[in-house]
């Protein structure tokens, strides 16, 4: 189909860039790098050949999440903005952008983000899963109390927030010794994000901003397959949740989460999670440059759905939740 809309797109700046060194091998590296700096040239093409109509951008992972340095994070979150913002108004038709969020620091994460809207133009933020800080060794996940005035800002605002993947830091990667196969996109990628929007939801976040809208890619990070067996295990024992949060963990997935077709592009997934959230609440995306963008849209135009849900994934939700 032609007109879609993708929204986990990524690029990178040379100081972001490497990154994403490990996740090919070696040989393919040149490749991958060539795709994430550039925006106007392969990209464009490739949209054009496979019927993408608009690109939603976003930095590479982990980025601005990896700097401990709050000034550091701060400065790196900033210049990414504003070169995706120049390149955006190259070709304001064809690409929008998310905001990369200094999370280190809420209070500015939350000026950055008022800054990109409201001066940029920017349709939301993807941010790149928890964030590392000077002042502690733990990892900072935003279910935290010092992220409430942040959520409050983005309720504000009223834009999407993208969560996005990154592996677990090496003191919690325990689990993965000897099996390093399973890092990144295989597992660990989906185990992490999984677990930190559970964490959101447990929170008893949406419950205080009950407007916010969290977007998960790779068709929702396993999330759908399991919701009913976390509100309903050993459900003859009576026993109230030990979480804070005032509703079932499937009413806040139902309400409040999107998910995306991002580098997950099998039909028996897809429609497994139209049945748990519904096709109004999936969008299409691919996952370039880490994945190609003919794999994604051949697989899409051709998936056994029918054709009103097509055209609301490829594109119909992104324009209404994206006010495009």
């Amino acid at each position: 189909m032609n007109g879609k809309i993708a929204l986990e797109e990524h690029f990178a700046i040379p100081e972001t860039v490497m990154d994403s060194a490990g996740f090919v091998p070696d040989n393919y590296w040149i490749e991958l790098k060539a795709r994430l700096l550039d925006i106007q040239d392969t990209r464009l093409k490739l949209m054009d050949e496979h019927g993408i109509d608009q690109m939603i951008l976003s930095l590479n992972a982990p980025a601005v999440q990896a700097i401990p340095n709050h000034a550091k994070a701060i400065e790196i979150a900033k210049k990414a903005n504003d070169y995706l913002a120049e390149e955006c108004a190259k070709n304001p038709e064809r690409f929008k952008a998310f905001a990369a969020l200094p999370m280190q620091d809420p209070e500015a994460a939350a000026q950055e983000l008022e800054r990109c809207v409201k001066e940029l133009g920017f349709v939301g933020a993807l941010v790149n899963g928890f964030s590392q800080s000077e002042t502690t060794e733990e990892p900072l996940y935003y279910d935290l109390p010092q992220y409430r005035s942040f959520w409050a800002k983005v309720e504000e605002l009223d834009v999407p927030f993208y969560l996005h993947p990154r592996n677990p830091l090496p003191q919690d990667s325990c689990i993965y010794q000897g099996h390093p196969w399973l890092m990144g996109p295989t597992w660990a990628f989906a185990q992490e994000t999984a677990v930190h929007a559970l964490r959101l939801m447990g929170s008893g976040l949406f419950d205080e901003h009950p407007k916010l809208k969290i977007i998960l890619g790779h068709m929702g990070e396993g999330l759908p397959y399991m919701m009913w067996r976390i509100d309903n295990r050993n459900a003859w024992v009576e026993v109230e949740p030990n979480y804070p949060a005032k509703k079932k963990i499937c009413e806040y997935f139902n309400e409040n989460f999107y998910i995306t077709t991002s580098g997950n592009f099998r039909t028996q997934t897809l429609i497994d999670a139209m049945l748990e959230i519904g096709s109004d609440k999936i969008l299409f995306s691919t996952d370039w440059p880490f994945e190609n963008i003919d794999h994604a849209s051949n697989w899409f135009d051709q998936a056994s759905i029918s054709e009103a849900d097509r055209q609301k994934i490829g594109h119909l939700n992104a324009r209404k939740l994206f006010n495009l």
